[in-house]
């Protein structure tokens, strides 16, 4: 069994749409670390040597946000520049997070189709994670393809509830290292892809 770290990042949990309804749902999977980044640290004064042990301590690090102006939430940010630290994450003996894995599960307001060269967003959604991605492998660790709802503000309270169960089986499935290997190829997973390559 891989050890998982869930961070959940969100500045209005309370009036989330979406992600309110899969934080709920993901803290019914068991065996995984699940960390409430607002609710731990409501004053941002996070604590890097408690972060970075969490992290030794755990095999798949999950971040859990929705998309903020193309990046992350502010807390996500302050969190990378005090617990990324050079000699830990990466320059000289900066090999600390070497072979760990790292997965995004995003939520966007805009529908999937804007998030093409078509689209208004004018770029696939892995475009506006790129930083995130260069982060890991700066950090010597694994990106996997992110677990994407588009539209999340539109959801239907039966469409979040299927996005939510598609996640709890992606959590689950990276705590027992059952995650398919094709699954690793795809840009990005939906609750509809990822039932399918589950299923399939």
């Amino acid at each position: 069994m891989a050890r998982v770290l869930l961070y959940y990042a969100h500045p209005g949990h309370r009036h989330s749409h979406a992600n309110l309804a899969i934080q709920a749902e993901a803290q019914k999977v068991t065996g995984i670390t699940q960390v409430d980044l607002y609710a731990e640290y409501p004053r941002f004064n996070i604590d890097p040597d408690k972060e970075q042990q969490r992290l030794l301590d755990h095999d798949i690090i999950v971040f859990q946000f929705p998309l903020f102006w193309y990046s992350t939430p502010s807390i996500l940010k302050e969190w990378q520049d005090l617990v990324l630290e050079h000699g830990f994450a990466y320059g000289l003996d900066g090999d600390k997070l070497q072979g760990k894995s790292m997965m995004l599960a995003v939520t966007a307001a805009g529908p999937e189709d804007a998030y093409t060269k078509d689209g208004y967003q004018n770029h696939p959604i892995r475009d506006f994670l790129v930083p995130l991605e260069q982060t890991a492998r700066l950090c010597k660790m694994s990106f996997l393809p992110p677990y994407v709802l588009y539209g999340a503000l539109r959801q239907s309270p039966e469409e979040l509830a299927q996005h939510a169960k598609g996640f709890t089986a992606l959590l689950a499935a990276l705590r027992d290292d059952s995650l398919p290997a094709e699954t690793l190829k795809l840009p990005f997973m939906t609750a509809e892809t990822f039932t399918h390559k589950q299923e399939g």
